[in-house]
């Protein structure tokens, strides 16, 4: 394996990862906030699965996201 090659396809895919992901989740949370499934909720627990077909490998991020403002 090069990794001069394999860490920039990697880190590209990662970016597309995140890119995405935070746009779905803003769009998502957008829609609940207007349709009143939020109402009062300040941190939505949330998870990522991630799997790589052909090595076995699954790796899972969990955490929440604060809805609240943070002080200035």
């Amino acid at each position: 394996m090069d990794n001069e090659t394999f860490n920039p396809v990697l880190r590209k895919f990662l970016k597309q990862v995140g890119v995405t992901s935070q746009r779905d989740i803003e769009l998502a949370v957008g829609r609940a906030l207007a349709d009143g499934r939020l109402d009062g909720v300040t941190s939505l627990p949330v998870r990522v699965v991630l799997t790589v077909d052909g090595i076995d490998l699954t790796h899972e991020v969990a955490g929440d996201l604060s809805l609240e403002q943070s002080p200035r």
